[in-house]
């Protein structure tokens, strides 16, 4: 355990961080899989939604440090090619 006041205040401020990221990813984990469940089902109108959602929420946490702004782009990138295969 910390002793010195600024070490006690980065641990406080590491677990507020790392609870907002879980939380992020839990988020976005959870709109990729109702995507993914659409677009398996043949819902093309609620894929298109929630592509549109994930998209968003995932461009939200690359903007935080959520996750990089690569990986956010490269994500939405598979899943609007998805999307437009399944569509064809």
């Amino acid at each position: 355990m910390a002793n010195i006041k600024s070490a006690k205040k980065r641990i406080r401020v590491i677990d507020k961080k790392t609870a907002r990221n879980r939380r992020v990813r839990n988020h976005l984990k959870a709109i990729l899989k109702a995507y993914d469940a659409a677009l398996d089902a043949g819902e093309m109108e609620q894929a298109k939604e929630l592509l549109t959602k994930a998209e968003k929420k995932l461009m939200q946490a690359a903007a935080k440090g959520t996750i990089h702004k690569n990986a956010a782009s490269r994500k939405v990138s598979r899943l609007t090619k998805r999307f437009n295969k399944a569509n064809a």
